[in-house]
Formats: structure tokens, C-alpha cells, sequence
């Protein structure tokens, strides 16, 4: 299992210490760094800036989101990054939901699975440039009709300009319902989970192998399918301190993340078996009671979903998680606990290198939450 640095979103600013960081990591053979985007900083940006400092992490949008750019303009985006980076892009896509999706982007939500399948056919037509790209959808339509509302009737087949560095940059789908989850391995070439439980690897694995049964033959399931999830980590002393930092973000998403008849977070979270607190969780949000629904999260569901607590705990943990279909574990965290997950690594070589080089890299960086 590869371990892999996810950014997150920012608050008001970029995060302290962040790039200082990655370069850092980088050194040490971090596997990756993702980036994410709601409505405030975007996915592709960090990723380029940050990125440009390093020379062999693997650089992933975790997520962008579709809603937020045309396929083309994702494909252009990704054609760029894999170009500026020698190979090292990977393109994480994902649906959001119906309250950024329309209230952001002022788009429809419908069916939002057909949708995700068009867009990634049209991103592998450019990435392959074999022929002008054409698509006749339900959602998207190359070139656009010329009896569409407000056409001119000058639309033209085209293909980028630019060749691309690879003809298949990997992409991975953001998926938490069990549909969304097949769709990833039908289609793509990994499967970003959002909260991974080692408890429900049977179950994953089932749904994934859904979408292996239908997947095309050119796409083997076989070779290197990629299930990255986001784990959150905090190393305390104290098991209900760690978690107390790890609350306010399961809250944000089982109670404010969506409405209450539409919010696909908390629906993942209730399949873990948590859905009587959480539905606490989700009143006390709405109600504005912010820091009365972070209190009201289970310890147990932090400890299913994050690694918490001192270092010992959390190194007698990690053969669980290694065990999972998971082979990226993207580690959500500040930089202290980051590195410590690192150095309880059970791979001695790279444990040693971070043991070796943790106490000068901790100088460099701000030890604060991301």
C-alpha cells in the first residue's frame, strides 16, 4: 500500500508550511500529492505550483469536479499537467453534489452517473487523438447542433493541437454510493473513496468487481486498477483528543454537506451503521449548533474511518488498512502526524529515511492543522 499526501480543501487561505512540505516529502518517496476543490481554491492550480517543486510524486486532482469545467477544458488541463510534469499527472474526477453543482455552477443535477460516463469518454477521445472528437449525448453534444438554441451552425469536429505526453493519463472517479462505485471500475482506472472503512472491504470489494464483470477488454481490471482513499490522520497522546480534531470534519459532511433528503456523505456514513447519530449530527448542523453536532460524532466512527491516537496505536493498526483492496492511502493530516504515519511505516527502507530526516524537516514546517 502506497501512501500519498491529500491537501484538502483551503479555509481562508492557502495552508502554512504546505509546499515546504511536499518538496520535503517528495525527497523522502512520498507516492503522491491530490488536490481538492469545492467553491473556493481550485484543484488544477496548487497541483501546478506546488508540483513544479518536485520531481517524482505523482500529482492527482482528488477531486475536480465536472460541473466546474467542459470535458475539453479538463482534457486540456490534464493534457497540460501531464506535459509540465514528464508523466507524473493523474486526473481524479468526481460529481460533487446537487448544492454546489446548482448553486455554484448553475447546473442540473440529473443523473449524474450518465453524465460522469460521457465526460469520461470525451476526456479519452482527446487524450488519444486518433480523430477530431464527436459526441452525440445527452449532456454533451460535439460539435454543438446547428439547430441548437443559439447556434451559429459553425461548430467543427476538432482534436488538440497539442500531442499528448501519454495516450492514457489515469483517471480516477470519485464515488461513495454504491452505483458511482461499479461506475469506477467499469470505466476508469481507480476509485477515490471518500470514507473507507477496513470493516466493510468485503462489501467494497464486491461492488468493484460489479463494474470489473461489464468493464471493456482493452481496460484489464487486472492491471493496476487504483483504490485511493482519503484517511485522515492525528497522532495524539490522548485517543479523544485526536479525534476531537477529526469531529468538525465528519460533521461539516453528515450534516452540512447536502440537505437533509439529498446529502450523499452522510448516506455512505449511515451504510457504515451510524445513521441514528448522525441523524443527530445532521439537526444539530442545520440548526447552526456547529460545535454541538462535531460533539456528537462517535468515537468509534472516527476510529473506523482515521487513524487517531498515539503512534503505538496507530502502527498496530496499519496491518488492517494494508490488508484492504486500498493501494494508495491518502493521509489528511498536519505535517507532524503525516510524518509519524510515515515512520511507522512497515516499509523499513522508506521508515528509515523518514526516522532519519523527520527532526530537520519538522524545523522547516508549520506543525498546524491543514
Amino acid at each position: 500500500m502506497r501512501i500519498g499526501f491529500q491537501t484538502g480543501y483551503w479555509s481562508r487561505r492557502p495552508p502554512k508550511g504546505i509546499q515546504q512540505f511536499i518538496v520535503a516529502a517528495d525527497r523522502l518517496g512520498l507516492d503522491s500529492v491530490w488536490t481538492a476543490e469545492a467553491y473556493g481554491s481550485d484543484a488544477f492550480s496548487p497541483l501546478a505550483w506546488w508540483g513544479s517543486r518536485t520531481r517524482n510524486v505523482r500529482l492527482g486532482t482528488g477531486i475536480a469536479q465536472l460541473s466546474a469545467r467542459t470535458p475539453t477544458a479538463t482534457a486540456m488541463q490534464a493534457l497540460t499537467m501531464d506535459h509540465l510534469s514528464k508523466g507524473r499527472f493523474v486526473l481524479g474526477l468526481g460529481a460533487s453534489g446537487p448544492q454546489v453543482v446548482e448553486g455554484w455552477y448553475g447546473q442540473p443535477y440529473k443523473r449524474p452517473l450518465a453524465r460522469t460516463r460521457e465526460y469520461v469518454d470525451i476526456v479519452r477521445q482527446v487524450m488519444r487523438r486518433e480523430a477530431p472528437v464527436t459526441h452525440d449525448g445527452s449532456f454533451y453534444q460535439l460539435p454543438l447542433p446547428a439547430e441548437a438554441p443559439g447556434a451559429m451552425g459553425l461548430g467543427k469536429a476538432l482534436k488538440p493541437t497539442v500531442h499528448p505526453f501519454r495516450p492514457e493519463i489515469p483517471i480516477v472517479l470519485a464515488a461513495q454510493g454504491p452505483k458511482n462505485v461499479a461506475l469506477a471500475a467499469e470505466i476508469a482506472d481507480g476509485w477515490m473513496a471518500g470514507f473507507y472503512a477496513p470493516r466493510m472491504d468485503d462489501e467494497f470489494r464486491a461492488l468493484l468487481a460489479e463494474g470489473f464483470d461489464v468493464r471493456a477488454e482493452e481496460r484489464s481490471p487486472a492491471d493496476g486498477f487504483e483504490v485511493a482513499a482519503t484517511v485522515p490522520v492525528v497522532v495524539r497522546d490522548d485517543v479523544e483528543a485526536a479525534a476531537d480534531v477529526i469531529r468538525p470534519h465528519i460533521a461539516l459532511y453528515a450534516g452540512g454537506m447536502g440537505t437533509k433528503e439529498a446529502n450523499f456523505h452522510k448516506q455512505s456514513l449511515d451504510r457504515l451503521g451510524y445513521q441514528e447519530p448522525l441523524d443527530k449530527v445532521q439537526e444539530l448542523y442545520l440548526a447552526g449548533r456547529k460545535e454541538e453536532a462535531a460533539a456528537a460524532v462517535p468515537t468509534q466512527l472516527v476510529e473506523e474511518i482515521a487513524l487517531v491516537g498515539p503512534i503505538d496505536k496507530i502502527r498496530r493498526e496499519l496491518p488492517t488498512w494494508e490488508r484492504t483492496a486500498i493501494t494508495t492511502m491518502l493521509v489528511q493530516g498536519d505535517p507532524a502526524s503525516m510524518l509519524a504515519l510515515l515512520s511507522a511505516s512497515q516499509d523499513s527502507s522508506l521508515g528509515g529515511r523518514v526516522r532519519s530526516t523527520t527532526g530537520a524537516l519538522l524545523s522547516r514546517v508549520a506543525p498546524k492543522k491543514i
